[in-house]
């Protein structure tokens, strides 16, 4: 077994496969999980070239009896866990009047129930040990409710307050709890695909690169505990808030 893990919950292309990557190159065995495990390949092929350690694995992050296994799991086979990072984004938009019941509580699942799971089965691994960090991914709608993101703000509101209160109750116990605020777009293709005067702005920073992003959290993780951040922000030089 290594000796220790980082569970990536949500990692994707972008964010959540630079996340992993930058963990795995300190030596954390990189658990990198969404619905389905094999979009995980490129990843997890990405992260042993490197020389670093990749468990995929395929799991809906919405079903308890998911999460709880997949935290048995990798506490038993693979190593403590370490670091916890809530990646999932849900980033959908809708008109009020054509917002349903499912598509409002299929959002909130995605972006704070499953959050919550998450924290949860990681604060019962962290607490007894008295360390760990836990990483919650947020966005302008964490704070801010734009028009057309009912669902969206409603949950990532949600997923902010979960954040805080786990704060204040796992501080005290040792486990860092922190909460990032992401304002702007990402590099991704999806960006690229859908806003390319948006994604033109790369050649002067004016997106994110998911990279930089991940540094913040790997800073975030090896902060000392006398100046722990609980709520980060960060976007681009350009972008107005």
């Amino acid at each position: 077994m290594a000796e220790r893990a980082v569970i990536v919950i949500g990692a994707g292309d972008a964010l959540g496969g630079a996340i992993a990557r930058r963990f795995a190159r300190e030596g954390l065995a990189a658990v990198i999980v969404r619905r389905h495990a094999d979009q995980l390949e490129t990843l997890t092929e990405a992260i042993r070239a490197a020389g670093g350690e990749a468990h995929p694995f395929g799991v809906d992050a919405r079903q308890e009896d998911q999460m709880v296994a997949l935290f048995e799991k990798v506490e038993a086979e693979i190593a403590p866990v370490e670091v916890c990072v809530f990646n999932i984004g849900a980033n959908v938009r809708f008109p009020i009047a054509e917002t349903t019941a499912r598509v409002f509580t299929k959002v909130w699942e995605m972006a704070c129930f499953s959050g919550f799971l998450a924290g949860r089965e990681a604060a019962k691994r962290m607490t007894p040990r008295g360390r760990g960090t836990i990483l919650f991914t947020g966005a302008t709608a964490s704070v801010r409710g734009r028009e057309g993101f009912a669902a969206f703000a409603a949950a990532k509101h949600g997923l902010r307050a979960v954040a805080q209160s786990m704060a204040r109750e796992l501080g005290p116990r040792g486990v860092h709890v922190a909460h990032t605020i992401i304002d702007g777009a990402i590099d991704t293709a999806w960006i690229a695909e859908n806003f390319p005067d948006r994604y033109a702005l790369k050649a002067e920073d004016g997106i994110l690169n998911p990279d930089h992003i991940a540094e913040a959290y790997w800073t975030l993780h090896v902060q000392p505990r006398d100046a722990w951040t609980h709520e980060l922000d960060l976007r681009p030089w350009m972008e107005a808030w």
